[in-house]
C-alpha cells in the first residue's frame, strides 16, 4: 500500500510539473512572438496560425495543473495531456511545413508566397500598393542559431509533445498502480 501511495504521488508531481512547464513555455513563446512583432517583425499568415496551439495550450496546461492538483485521476490526465500532445504534434508539423516553405522544399500558401508579378503600368502599381500588404511566408525575417522562428516552433512543439508523451507514459506506464 505504501508503494502505491508513493507511486501515485510521483505521477501527480510529474504531471503537475509537466503542466506547469508546458504553460510556461506557451506563455514565453507568445510573449516572444509579440515582442518580435513590437520590434517591427510582422508575422506572416502561417506565423499567425502557428500561434494558435500556444493560445490553446496555455489554458489546457493550466487546467491540467489545477485538476491534477485538486486530485483529479488518471483519466483527467489522459484526456488533458492527450489533447496537449495532439495539439503540439500538429504544431510541430505546421512549424516544419512553414520552415520547409522558407527553405523552398514545399510550395506555400498562395496568399503569402509565389512569384512577384509586377504591375504593367504605374496606375496599376499604385492600386496594388493601396490594397496589398502581404508579409511573405517564404521569406525568413529572423534566424536564431541558424534556424528561423518557424523551425524553432517545430523544435519547441516537438519537445512539448514528447513531454506530454512522457507524462502519459509515467501515468499509465505502471498498470499496477491504481488511482
Amino acid at each position: 500500500m505504501d508503494r502505491e501511495v508513493q507511486a501515485a504521488a510521483i505521477w501527480r508531481w510529474s504531471a503537475r510539473s509537466a503542466a506547469w512547464i508546458i504553460g510556461a513555455v506557451c506563455a514565453l513563446t507568445l510573449i516572444g512572438a509579440w515582442l518580435f512583432q513590437a520590434a517591427g517583425y510582422q508575422p506572416c499568415e502561417l506565423c499567425l496560425k502557428e500561434r494558435i496551439p500556444y493560445y490553446l495550450g496555455l489554458p489546457l496546461a493550466g487546467l491540467a495543473f489545477w485538476s491534477i492538483r485538486a486530485g483529479a485521476g488518471r483519466v483527467a490526465a489522459l484526456v488533458l495531456f492527450g489533447a496537449l500532445g495532439v495539439l503540439f504534434v500538429s504544431s510541430a508539423g505546421l512549424g516544419a511545413y512553414h520552415a520547409g516553405v522558407e527553405w523552398g522544399f514545399f510550395p506555400g500558401p498562395t496568399e503569402c508566397t509565389g512569384a512577384y508579378k509586377p504591375a504593367a503600368e504605374i496606375s496599376d502599381f499604385l492600386k496594388q500598393l493601396e490594397t496589398t500588404q502581404v508579409v511573405r511566408c517564404d521569406a525568413v525575417a529572423v534566424r536564431i542559431l541558424g534556424l528561423s522562428l518557424a523551425a524553432w516552433n517545430a523544435v519547441v512543439s516537438a519537445m512539448l509533445a514528447l513531454l506530454c508523451l512522457g507524462v502519459l507514459n509515467r501515468v499509465y506506464g505502471s498498470s499496477s498502480v491504481s488511482q
